[in-house]
């Protein structure tokens, strides 16, 4: 996720470069071919080139509505995340029966540690990255050998829970209050999952690119001025300017992709780290590291 007064130009631009150095060469060729050279007897109307730009104008402002939606959906599921395993620690830690003691500090930890692997190892799934040091630790210690791990740790809260309800450490009520959590973190992780897998149509990204060049190539004949440099420069500017609206919209589409504009799913997971265990007493609170980039991941 990007951070408000830390954003590198630079960074994008090398996403633009290669239409910064396809677009630049060729408003330079054709203003000066059309100022000087054979191409100044061609001549297409604006109202044409204005078609074209109006066809460009709708489908990038439809792509980036939609794709900001997606992003600004993943934001809000992970937010949901963040609840509702408060919420599950703390249900854990009020309605857990405390008359062993130990028993209860037993499973209020094993429910709190598992939420807290259940978070790194969903935001890692979605990335389709490695697993972390702490979830691989948890996972050979548990011998979970499962292709969702996940979806794993939130049947074994169930278990956990069902055991808890079989030991009479809660009673039918608590049973389906905490059962209710899970099965909203479980909904979550679905809806992350959609998100993931719902590829946005690469058709549509074509159309958008072809329509771009197109309104580009069409542009710097339906202009009427006599400045080479001034028609150069609107050559240039205008279908770079659509084009990183494109780029925009595209690095935004896919939330869970390791990229600065992603949902912060790590950082969001550490968050949530640091928020159980001190629910809990647990001293081993991870220290939480200042941004040294202009995003958190």
């Amino acid at each position: 996720m990007l951070l408000n007064k830390r954003i590198s130009i630079f960074d994008f631009l090398k996403i633009l470069k290669f239409d910064l150095l396809f677009i630049g060469g060729y408003s330079i060729l054709v203003g000066y071919m059309d100022q000087y050279g054979f191409l100044s007897k061609i001549s297409i109307p604006i109202a044409i080139t204005g078609v074209f730009g109006t066809a460009v104008a709708l489908l990038l402002g439809f792509r980036t509505n939609q794709a900001y939606e997606r992003w600004w959906e993943a934001r809000i599921i992970w937010g949901a995340i963040v609840n509702d395993s408060r919420t599950l620690v703390r249900q854990c830690v009020s309605f857990f029966e405390r008359e062993d003691e130990e028993v209860y500090q037993r499973m209020v930890k094993e429910m709190t540690d598992r939420q807290v692997v259940w978070c790194y190892a969903l935001g890692e799934s979605l990335r389709k990255m490695p697993f972390s040091p702490k979830v691989k630790e948890y996972k050979e210690s548990r011998k979970l050998e499962s292709f969702n791990i996940p979806n794993t740790l939130l049947s074994q809260h169930s278990e956990t829970l069902l055991g808890a309800k079989e030991n009479g450490m809660v009673n039918d009520f608590q049973q389906v209050q905490i059962d209710s959590t899970i099965a909203r973190l479980c909904d979550s992780m679905g809806k992350c999952e959609r998100i993931k897998n719902t590829v946005f149509p690469k058709a549509h990204s074509l159309l958008i690119h072809l329509i771009i060049y197109v309104f580009a190539t069409m542009l710097p004949f339906g202009l009427d001025d006599k400045n080479v440099a001034v028609e150069i420069a609107i050559t240039f500017v205008i279908p770079i300017i659509l084009v990183a609206i494109e780029k925009t919209s595209i690095l935004m589409q896919d939330p869970f992709e390791n990229q600065p504009m992603d949902t912060p799913v790590t950082d969001l997971a550490t968050t949530i780290e640091i928020n159980l265990k001190q629910m809990i007493g647990n001293e081993d609170i991870p220290i939480k590291e200042k941004p040294s980039k202009y995003y958190i991941l």
